[in-house]
């Protein structure tokens, strides 16, 4: 048994991870200010005895003796990192700083969750993780894509400096239950609007990609990253310190058929309707797993289908129709 730390731990795959290192027997703190997540996401954990929840904004330091730290905390969504842009980037910086030093005053393992925002609006495809990427340093999603390359220079430079253990994991369109309904993110909207009986929209011609991995997918691959153990082999072959995995799955769809097949799991009733894509968006967005399954032999289980299946399930259960 190990103790645990999960920044963000009541978001969308913040409370899936503290949920399974829970039935791992872990003792699991769970630290988030709700700014774009719920406590509804964790209320059944809530009267476990090895789960704790503390309400806490990680700009500020915090401090907790731990083994391990998951450090999740950061709006993921344009509607949330955008209502506050500045806020996100010193969440991103400051959040990751604190969460450095935290693991640096306990000797806690350290993973971060970083993003394929990363790469931006990628000209290499799929994306490897040696790909510097193509971002717009002051467009709207710089708050977000640069806080979070920011936030990964500033862990590889305090584990370079400090020895911290630390792992970085890009993750790419994560989906499944308790996503919130609202965030602006491309599921859930598809779904929304479907329950509502409302036409489903697509920015831009529908023909941009996207690769979408399902919840228990990525958990398992966090977990798998976190217990990873860096040695100096794995350190020379990957050329710094501190390994960098895309997890997601390679599955690549156009977001117009993802529209399509929402509309179809419903019963075929339903139309789309086109909106101006927004500055800066992706073309094409997937990742390339080879390190994921060379360095933690692992790739993702749940087909499309299962997972489109099992979420779509989950918001019709709570009657939103």
């Amino acid at each position: 048994m190990s103790k645990v730390l999960v920044t963000g731990g009541a978001g969308f795959i913040g409370s899936w991870l503290c949920e399974f290192l829970l039935e791992q027997k872990h003792e699991v703190t769970c630290v988030d200010n709700l700014f774009s997540s719920s406590k509804n996401n964790i209320r059944h954990l809530l009267d476990n005895k090895n789960f704790e929840f503390v309400r806490h904004d990680v700009c500020e330091p915090f401090h907790f003796e731990v083994d391990q730290v998951y450090h999740l905390a950061c709006p993921a969504s344009p509607v949330y990192y955008q209502k506050n842009p500045v806020r996100t980037i010193e969440t991103a910086f400051l959040g990751t700083r604190n969460a450095l030093e935290c693991a640096r005053n306990t000797g806690a393992k350290l993973l971060i969750t970083s993003t394929s925002e990363v790469y931006g609006d990628p000209e290499q495809h799929p994306q490897q993780e040696d790909y510097w990427g193509n971002v717009n340093p002051v467009g709207d999603r710089s708050c977000y894509d640069e806080g979070k390359r920011i936030g990964e220079s500033l862990a590889v430079s305090w584990s370079k400096q400090y020895g911290t253990d630390v792992r970085i994991a890009r993750l790419f369109n994560c989906y499944g239950p308790r996503m919130a309904l609202h965030d602006g993110r491309l599921i859930p909207n598809f779904i929304l609007q479907q329950m509502k009986y409302e036409p489903l929209t697509i920015y831009g011609d529908g023909h941009q990609t996207r690769s979408f991995c399902y919840i228990s997918d990525t958990v398992d691959a966090l977990v798998k990253l976190m217990n990873l153990r860096i040695t100096s082999i794995l350190k020379s072959s990957l050329g710094i310190p501190v390994p960098i995995i895309n997890i997601g799955n390679p599955d690549e769809r156009m977001i117009k058929d993802v529209a399509f097949d929402i509309i179809s799991a419903f019963g075929g009733e339903g139309c789309i309707i086109h909106a101006p894509l927004p500055k800066d968006d992706p073309k094409q967005r997937c990742p390339d797993i080879t390190r994921a399954k060379r360095i933690l032999g692992w790739e993702p289980k749940v087909s499309y289908s299962d997972g489109m299946a099992k979420t779509i399930a989950s918001y019709m259960s709570k009657g939103f129709r």
